[in-house]
């Protein structure tokens, strides 16, 4: 068993680790491990197809998932988003404290609700626990939840995890039970390549893209008069969003265009049904084109989340923050992943979304505090009740 570090040592050596998503997390899952091992612990391996990735499950306490009110899963994301964009004004892998904060990459989003996450887990009495505390940390929750996919696609069966999720995201402390979800799709349009002088004997790609892209404008107006009822917590876009992010095509000035490549990323609100928006976009892009020259890929579906306020992990938690407000919020998660698994899932931890993924990422050191006193206490609610 490794020695235990205080909250912000530990946090420390977690920034240390540089885990951007492009490389492979292995380093940091193997402390994780290595710090969380003793007895009465079991700790499973959930390697990425190609074995350069892991999630990581840690669980301790009564065998199996509880009933339908106990145990409670810690979730958090071991990758963080690359820092190498200006601004920096230290080291972004050494965690430095200024102005009564932790600043460093992933000090915030969300090394900082892990390190809670691990320490409650490391400093728990097993001999009290009547009902199962696990932690799962994943890799590529940047890239689009891509190690909670693989994490529900391979979880055996007959392994099912306690009913209540708390994923840490950072939400200033705030218990956010709705999030949006964040689809990606690819249109590839096919042309003819010809010399631009003798324009006939081609078929221009880019062009009939154009088509698409249209087509594609007119459907998010579409989008923008739906309205269900989750759409009231977003109060600046209360519809869900269309949004072509990128076009290439073309090898040359002098050459007609046999091939323009369209990324799309849709964010659906809770509640709604991702693969019927999926068919809507095929729909309306195969009428852009009759003749048949467009391939459409569905490169990920990370789903929006939606927690019913009676949901004893939202309830409890709810009461310890004395909060009696909704909060939702725009960007996707591990949540919308992990509840279609049949878990109840809920957003808190310290910081803010709006100074993640930027130079100084920080975390408030009070919050970062208060938030270790929270998951004490839903640990006593759903682990030791």
């Amino acid at each position: 068993m490794a020695e235990v570090l205080c909250d912000k040592d530990l946090l420390s050596r977690l920034v240390a680790f540089d885990s951007t998503s492009t490389k492979s997390n292995l380093p940091i899952a193997d402390f994780v491990c290595e710090y969380l091992d003793r007895p009465n612990v079991a700790i499973t391996r959930n390697l990425s197809e190609d074995g350069s990735k892991v999630n990581v499950v840690v669980a301790t306490g009564v065998d199996g998932a509880g009933d339908d009110s106990g145990g409670l899963v810690l979730c958090g994301h071991l990758d963080v988003v690359p820092a190498a964009e200006e601004g920096w004004n230290s080291d972004p892998f050494t965690l430095t404290e200024l102005d009564e904060t932790y600043v460093g990459r992933g000090a915030c989003d969300m090394k900082g609700s892990v390190a809670l996450a691990m320490n409650v887990f490391a400093r728990v009495d097993v001999d009290r626990l009547t009902h199962p505390l696990v932690l799962l940390f994943t890799y590529d929750e940047e890239l689009g939840s891509l190690g909670a996919q693989r994490f529900a696609d391979t979880r055996p069966s007959d392994q099912p995890l306690p009913p209540n999720v708390l994923v840490g995201e950072p939400t200033s402390l705030r218990a956010v039970r709705m999030h949006k979800g964040h689809l990606t799709m690819r249109i590839t349009v096919r042309g003819k390549a010809a010399h631009s002088g003798s324009p006939h004997l081609g078929v221009n790609a880019i062009e009939a893209a154009a088509a698409v892209v249209r087509s594609l404008s007119k459907l998010a107006e579409q989008f923008k008069q739906q309205r269900i009822d989750s759409g009231r917590f977003f109060r600046e876009v209360p519809f869900p969003v269309l949004n072509v992010a990128q076009i290439s095509g073309g090898t040359a000035i002098n050459i007609v265009p046999d091939r323009c490549v369209v990324d799309l990323g849709i964010r659906p609100l809770p509640g709604m049904n991702p693969q019927a928006m999926i068919e809507w976009i095929k729909d309306t892009v195969a009428k852009s084109d009759p003749h048949g020259n467009i391939n459409i890929e569905v490169l990920n579906v990370n789903p929006p989340m939606l927690l019913e306020e009676t949901a004893p992990i939202y309830a409890a938690l709810s009461g310890l923050l004395s909060q009696t407000q909704s909060y939702a919020v725009s960007y996707a998660s591990d949540a919308g992943v992990l509840q279609t698994m049949g878990l109840q899932c809920v957003l808190f931890g310290p910081g803010s979304i709006e100074v993640a993924h930027r130079p100084n990422e920080y975390v408030p050191i009070d919050e970062f505090n208060r938030a270790r006193s929270i998951i004490e206490q839903l640990v006593s609610r759903f682990c030791m009740p």
